[in-house]
């Protein structure tokens, strides 16, 4: 039991609470979305191929799967992610964008239905209602100006589209169990980090703390990445999920204590509704273990667990 906790849970949940201080870290840089994403971009493409090229048992067979669409939709996908984290935690209090990105469930469940017809139950379409009632409860005005809810909102904005764009990867390797993931990920962050470079210009990305944004794109996020990725082979996908909501409970909080950005009450009100309506969701479709029929009784027919 101990030596699973270890490798499944215990790795997994190691790996949430690594991933926790990446937000604060973005802040103490001080620098804007583009180049948080060319430091963060290349730093994790370099760390993820050079794990590749030292652990690939095949590499040429690596490269000639990443030459297929899906590969490229990954790839993609991976890329846009790289984007939109940093683009919101530069423009938008942190809470409003880990409350968008916590939905990654419901939008895996969603898309699963939409494109690979897997069945959608009822309470996945009762938790996609509940939490976005919570990010717009989250994201409402509370000043006539309006000026913090537009943040707000371009932070919910950017946070779900980092949702969705996980939530696509993840249903994308469910069905591709064969794609090579270290240098798909590793090329979408090195395109994503090639942009933010070629936009903000090499004079200008020096700007800024860039010990701060190194610490993220080489120690944080590999470190995390690994953790979570070996933990996920050991425990369940809903185990992982769970987890992962650290990271929207205890970032702020650390930006809080690092720089001084406590949330608002309505973001507290919104992210409990969203915390609460995943954990119910989540913990709801997690298989429960069954007692063994007494031989006297006849046997049951197997049905499809809801996902």
């Amino acid at each position: 039991m101990m030596t699973f906790f270890l490798r499944g849970p215990g790795l997994a949940l190691a790996g949430a609470l690594i991933l926790t201080p990446d937000a604060l870290f973005m802040r103490w840089s001080g620098m804007d979305g583009l180049q948080m994403l060319g430091w963060r971009g290349l730093s994790m493409g370099a760390v993820f191929l050079g794990i590749w090229l030292l652990t690939a048992r095949q590499p040429r067979r690596d490269l000639a799967r990443l030459a297929a669409p899906v590969a490229w939709l990954v790839i993609l996908v991976h890329a846009m992610n790289a984007l939109l984290f940093p683009l919101g935690i530069a423009n938008a209090p942190v809470a409003p964008v880990l409350l968008g990105v916590a939905t990654v469930p419901v939008w895996a469940a969603l898309l699963a239905h939409v494109l690979h017809g897997e069945r959608a139950g009822r309470a996945t379409w009762i938790a996609t209602a509940l939490t976005l009632a919570g990010i717009a409860i989250a994201v409402g005005d509370p000043a006539p100006s309006g000026t913090e809810a537009r943040a707000a909102l371009i932070g919910a904005g950017c946070g779900l589209g980092v949702a969705l764009m996980l939530a696509l990867n993840f249903v994308t390797l469910r069905h591709h169990p064969d794609l090579p993931i270290l240098p798909a990920i590793g090329t979408g962050a090195l395109l994503a980090g090639l942009l933010g470079w070629t936009v903000t210009g090499p004079g200008q990305m020096g700007d800024g703390g860039v010990a701060a944004i190194l610490v993220t794109g080489l120690v944080i996020l590999p470190l995390s990445f690994f953790a979570l990725s070996q933990g996920s082979r050991h425990t369940s996908a809903a185990n992982v999920s769970l987890l992962m909501l650290l990271e929207t409970v205890l970032a702020p909080l650390w930006v809080w204590l690092g720089i001084g950005e406590a949330p608002h009450e309505r973001e507290l009100i919104g992210g409990a509704v969203v915390i609460v309506t995943l954990a119910a969701y989540l913990l709801h479709g997690r298989p429960r273990r069954r007692a063994p029929a007494l031989a006297s009784e006849p046997a049951l027919p197997k049905t499809a667990r809801n996902e």
